[in-house]
């Protein structure tokens, strides 16, 4: 949640309620999951909800607030469990790190963080200190690690003064906090590559692949149990005449090789256990051996078993042909080379030595190299054919680490939607960010702890708190006189933030922005010296229905945009009337009145004008919240100049797509409500995008729609018709709809 995330109701009932459901889920998943690894994790999860609750009920736990653990500050990252619970524990704390026992050692001091923050106080330390930061050979993985390489840089840049402040904030919890990185495995990548996972990330997925049990067992029949039927049917042909089995009498001779078969048979079933047909009786080599074994042992076969054999012989040689014969021999060719490819997972060995040289904290920048055919050298070694070709299946998890511009991996499908582009947007605002510094060394430890502080989990929050934001961090606020003012540096921001906003509407039409890739887009927009009114998505079951002064603030911008157009038309909005409202907002005072204004406004347009509890009268209220304030589409078409790579009509087409899937979808779902919310968002981006097009673009996207809609849209249709050709309409009289999403009841979609 966010400063704007209306957030739970303040009860203590309601917070421990929910923890209480938490951890009976984990508790049960615990105790009866077949999987031993999801018991061990469901444990471990319920673990961490006894201490919420325990925290709660002894007072050291305050839900809703900022510094949510009692003795530690806001800057300090709180471990934080499903709905925002913290649990009372720092993410940075806990038992020594290898590293850090590694780094006690070669400082001859006890193994203590009290002892190695002192020690990295002194020369020898920061000497240490100057030299990780000058390698970029460290990794952040909590924004504290960041901490002394900061207090380091400081002193290096002639600021004592600074790093001693930043020492006296930090030094009380010297003994408890990680204040220094882990070791990584090389310097940064190039500042415009992001990647979705690292080389680490790859290895742990590729270390689980086992050999397929499946292929394996087929790998078994082709090579050991297809070879031994056959020379078990050319055994039994010999006693044939004329294609007949048992015609000729065999004689002692072929007995005396017919047992030493029985007993290779013995001792190839004790080897191979994989494969089990060859132990049926009614299966063709099943049949073969009961006969050999009943004949070598002298006994005479039953009538049955003499015609099964028979038959068995016939159909076999029918099949493949005769044993050695041209047919025989190219099937039993072809099976021989299918089971010779090398495993996956012997192949998926061979890339573990490949990703083992490199850094694992890292994206592959060259992933055809990882992925090339196997060499002479790693054939030797392995056994595997030179040349034998990655599969691929082995392909995924590889590419998933291809380190590049954000551009070419969406061009590679390796951006498959809009929650995938905010995982990514945190290295983009972090290389953004870190440009904004002269300095290499603090460039790198920026950009590093950007990444670490994006991966902060929200804490769910009262009375309207704002999230920690990185400007808190006193190490980030140390360094933060040390940006460039040149011109230049905010020109590289505001062209991140363009670049990001691009891609959000152009790369995913019809999707909605998630809420990390939102907040990305506000602290590029803050760094960059334009702070806007980015509005992150509410949840509904914990709106406490009001909205931040920063709601009118964006509606006064889609005002300013989107006065007179379809949008207006079509939502029956008068842009005026916001716009009147969201200016008279001048002092923090006069925020606040103009903010529960519109609250109001946004309950009258929803048709509840009281405060409610039920979840979908609040949704019915934040959806007119986003549809007066366009939810950041205004923001970013306006002040931050974002077009669309394609252009509006191309975007308005794209959202049109987005909404003929999911409603086609929601016709097959038997729970289908969610999916026609975001179908309804998704029509609100194609009215959007429809209010920027040219006339002539208009026409030609409403041509597309009018003339190829699925029947179950006809009403929003007909609206949409309507407000294009300047009208406005009522829905409950002109056969017209308003396609919203939430509803109090059944939504006319699902009804016709």
């Amino acid at each position: 949640m966010d400063e704007n995330a209306e957030q739970q109701h303040p009860t203590t009932t309601v917070s421990t309620d929910y923890a209480h459901r938490q951890l009976a889920r984990a508790f049960t998943t615990a105790l009866s999951h077949p999987d031993p690894a999801t018991r061990s994790r469901a444990d471990a999860k319920a673990g961490r909800w006894r201490e919420v609750l325990a925290g709660i009920a002894g007072g050291t736990l305050r839900i809703g607030s900022r510094t949510p653990v009692a003795g530690l500050p806001a800057w300090v990252t709180p471990e934080v469990v499903r709905g925002g619970f913290a649990t009372g524990r720092a993410c940075a704390e806990g038992p020594l790190e290898p590293y850090e026992r590694e780094a006690c050692r070669a400082a001859g001091v006890p193994e203590g963080r009290a002892e190695l923050f002192a020690h990295a106080l002194t020369e020898a330390g920061l000497a240490g200190l100057w030299a990780l930061l000058d390698s970029g050979r460290y990794r952040v993985t909590v924004p504290e690690e960041a901490a002394l390489l900061t207090v380091a840089w400081l002193v290096r840049a002639g600021e004592q003064s600074a790093a001693l402040e930043l020492v006296a904030e930090l030094a009380p919890f010297a003994g408890r906090l990680r204040f220094t990185p882990p070791p990584g495995g090389g310097p940064a990548a190039r500042p415009d590559a992001v990647h979705r996972r690292t080389v680490g990330d790859v290895v742990a997925t590729l270390a689980t692949r086992g050999p397929n049990l499946a292929v394996e067992t087929q790998r078994e029949a082709l090579t050991v149990w297809l070879p031994y039927s056959d020379e078990l049917l050319a055994h039994w042909l010999e006693t044939a005449d004329g294609g007949r089995a048992l015609a000729v009498d065999p004689g002692p001779d072929w007995h005396r090789r017919g047992a030493a078969l029985l007993l290779r048979y013995r001792t190839l079933a004790a080897a191979h256990r994989l494969c089990g047909k060859h132990r049926k009786p009614g299966e063709n080599l099943g049949i073969l051996r009961a006969a050999l074994e009943a004949t070598v042992a002298g006994e005479p076969l039953d009538p049955k078993l003499r015609g099964l054999l028979v038959a068995s012989v016939d159909a076999m040689v029918r099949r493949r042909g005769l044993p050695g014969s041209a047919r025989h021999s190219a099937l039993r060719a072809g099976q021989a080379a299918q089971a010779a490819l090398p495993s996956h997972h012997a192949l998926a060995q061979v890339l573990l030595g490949r990703l083992a040289t490199l850094g694992q904290e890292d994206g592959l920048a060259d992933p055809d190299a990882v992925l090339a055919p196997v060499s002479a050298a790693e054939a030797a070694e392995s056994g595997i054919p030179a040349g034998s070709a990655v599969p691929a299946a082995l392909h995924r998890p590889v590419l998933a680490a291809t380190s590049a511009p954000v551009e070419t991996l969406i061009g590679r499908g390796l951006v498959p939607s809009a929650e995938v582009l905010a995982e990514l947007a945190p290295q983009l605002a972090a290389a953004a960010e870190a440009a904004a510094h002269p300095d290499p060394a603090l460039r790198g430890l920026v950009a590093a702890g950007h990444r670490a502080f994006a991966a902060r989990r929200s804490l769910l929050l009262l009375d309207y708190a704002h999230q920690v934001r990185a400007e808190e961090l006193p190490w980030v606020r140390a360094v933060r006189p040390h940006r460039s003012g040149d011109p230049a540096a905010r020109r590289t921001g505001l062209a991140a933030l363009r670049r990001l906003g691009e891609l959000t509407l152009g790369t995913f039409p019809g999707t909605v922005p998630p809420n990390p890739l939102v907040s990305e887009l506000a602290g590029l927009a803050r760094r960059a010296g334009e702070p806007l009114p980015f509005t992150e998505e509410l949840a509904a079951d914990i709106f406490m229905g009001g909205f931040t002064p920063k709601f009118p603030a964006a509606a006064r911008i889609a005002a300013g945009l989107l006065e007179g157009t379809v949008y207006e038309r079509y939502y029956g909005i008068d842009y005026a009337e916001v716009r009147a409202l969201a200016e008279r907002a001048g002092s923090d005072r006069e925020k606040s009145v103009v903010a529960r204004e519109f609250s109001t406004l946004c309950r009258q347009r929803a048709g509840t004008p009281g405060t409610s509890r039920s979840v979908a009268a609040n949704g019915t209220v934040i959806e007119q919240a986003q549809i007066l304030t366009t939810h950041n589409l205004a923001v970013l078409a306006g002040p931050v100049g974002v077009v669309p790579a394609g252009g509006w009509e191309a975007a308005a087409l794209g959202a049109y797509g987005t909404v003929r899937r999911l409603v086609a979808l929601a016709e097959r779902q038997p729970w289908p409500l969610a999916t026609v919310k975001n179908a309804a968002f998704a029509w609100r981006q194609l009215v959007f995008h429809l209010s920027l097009c040219s006339p002539r673009e208009r026409e030609a996207v409403l041509a597309v729609i009018v003339g190829e809609h699925p029947a179950r849209l006809t009403p929003a249709v007909e609206g949409l018709r309507l407000a294009a050709a300047g009208h406005r309409f009522d829905p409950d009289g002109t056969g017209a709809r308003r396609f919203l999403g939430w509803t109090v009841g059944s939504h006319w979609l699902l009804g016709r």
